[in-house]
């Protein structure tokens, strides 16, 4: 028997409103009518990430595997695509998809993720190395992150306007020369969208593979920008956080064999976002900006 975990049902009644009540009412029975379909049965304890619930199950024969049902989410739209594109090369395999209900069933991976490990220059190190193998032409149908380049540089100008910060002009002005200068042409490589550590799982088949892409097209090094964004707490920590960062983007560099200063870059960009994210959130939450 199904049950909605407690805290995801909460959580997604808070961000969604009624939409998200009469979904979280429907969910049992999609899940139901899933396993069904698909020939599964549960097999251990739901699991729930933001927007979505995990159903561990087995297949038909007794392979294990994973039930996701996200909340319906334009974000979530072409995970299943980046899945089929790279067909269980450094990620995840896509079993079967239900596009009208946001569901997957997909290989499973172990709950341990790569944030777990304590060597920070082995997290680095093997997003790179996903990173690197993720990196593949992009099909067709999938949304470009140059496409979003205009709305960046509006957000960047609005938000330095508009919010108190202590951002010096210069920092505020490299962010949006990257935006100008590498935002606006970019490759049509598939790249993951959101790659952090807790987005990378132990398995079997490979030591770690990748789960949650958000399905892009565009630079691999934006990649390394969110990577090390997510990185931001632990850098804090260190004895010389610049120097830090310096390390960090020459491991990641190397692992994932991009340019280092476009990876620099992008990653001071992601910094300079997540800045006045975390000015106008929970406060004033603007979805253009922030």
């Amino acid at each position: 028997m199904f049950a909605t975990p407690e805290e995801f049902v909460r959580s997604t009644v808070e961000r969604e409103g009624a939409a998200g009540a009469t979904w979280i009412s429907a969910l049992p029975g999609i899940v139901g009518e899933l396993t069904e379909r698909w020939e599964c049965a549960p097999d251990g304890a739901v699991m729930h990430g933001g927007v979505g619930v995990i159903v561990p199950v087995l297949r038909r024969g007794g392979e294990s595997a994973v039930l996701k049902v996200s909340f319906p989410h334009p974000g979530n739209v072409h995970e299943p695509d980046a899945f089929m594109a790279w067909g269980g090369r450094g990620a995840v395999l896509l079993h079967e998809r239900d596009e009208e209900r946001f569901a997957m069933l997909l290989e499973r991976a172990h709950p341990t993720t790569l944030a777990e490990a304590e060597d920070g220059d082995e997290v680095v190190a093997v997003a790179g190395r996903l990173g690197r193998r993720l990196a593949v032409p992009a099909p067709a149908g999938l949304p470009r992150l140059s496409e979003r380049a205009d709305a960046w540089e509006e957000a960047l100008r609005r938000d330095a306007e508009e919010l108190s910060h202590a951002l010096p002009r210069r920092v505020l002005d490299a962010a949006r020369a990257t935006v100008r200068e590498l935002g606006r042409v970019q490759p049509e490589t598939l790249v993951h969208g959101d790659l952090h550590a807790r987005n990378i799982l132990r398995a079997e088949r490979e030591p770690w593979l990748a789960v949650d892409p958000k399905g892009l097209v565009g630079d691999p090094a934006y990649d390394g920008g969110t990577l090390l964004k997510s990185r931001a707490l632990t850098l804090l920590d260190a004895d010389d956080p610049g120097r830090a960062v310096h390390r960090l983007l020459d491991v990641f560099a190397d692992a994932a064999e991009l340019d280092r200063e476009r990876v620099r870059r992008w990653a001071q960009f992601h910094a300079v976002q997540a800045a006045f994210w975390a000015r106008c959130w929970p406060a004033s939450p603007r979805k253009s900006g922030c």
